[in-house]
């Protein structure tokens, strides 16, 4: 059996869906919502089918030709892995820089090293962008998003 891009595609999303599946399972329910035609775990449960179903169906329909088959040649993983190093460091800079600035930061540095180098690029396309989310975020849906612990000790907040 050839292994295709989209039998690789197939398998990672269903082993998400399997994983989301399970953690969907461990949502706890408010006493009484066990027979409740709507509870906490409804839509977890439906999105879990419905990533299952299709992943199925991506494996099953996915193309056995030998000219699909799976090259690693031509990608580009140190890429790959400073983008997820990236990643790391935002989550671990968002705690102590807040939101907006480690997202404007992380922005700048993948901008950065898909090839970006104009200085205005990288701004124009990370600052607005940042501002917009942490607008919706707190200014629409209203969920309070911490200033960072570095902003904090500064301002003594």
């Amino acid at each position: 059996m050839q292994i295709t891009k989209d039998h690789i595609g197939g398998l990672i999303f269903l082993l998400l869906s399997a994983t989301y599946g399970y953690y969907a399972g461990q949502i706890p329910l408010l006493p009484g919502d066990d027979f409740a035609p709507f509870n906490a775990q409804t839509l977890p449960n439906a999105l879990t089918l419905i990533g299952l179903v299709l992943s199925v169906g991506l494996l099953v329909t996915a193309s056995r030709d030998k000219a699909d088959a799976l090259k690693l040649s031509g990608y580009d993983f140190s890429l790959v892995a400073k983008l997820l190093a990236l990643v790391v460091i935002f989550g671990l800079a968002l705690d102590w820089l807040g939101f907006f600035v480690a997202t404007v930061l992380f922005l700048l540095g993948g901008y950065w090293l898909l090839g970006e180098r104009r200085i205005k690029t990288l701004l124009l396309a990370s600052l607005p962008f940042a501002a917009g989310i942490w607008f919706i975020l707190t200014q629409l849906l209203d969920i309070y998003l911490a200033p960072g612990r570095f902003f904090a000790q500064l301002f003594g907040g």
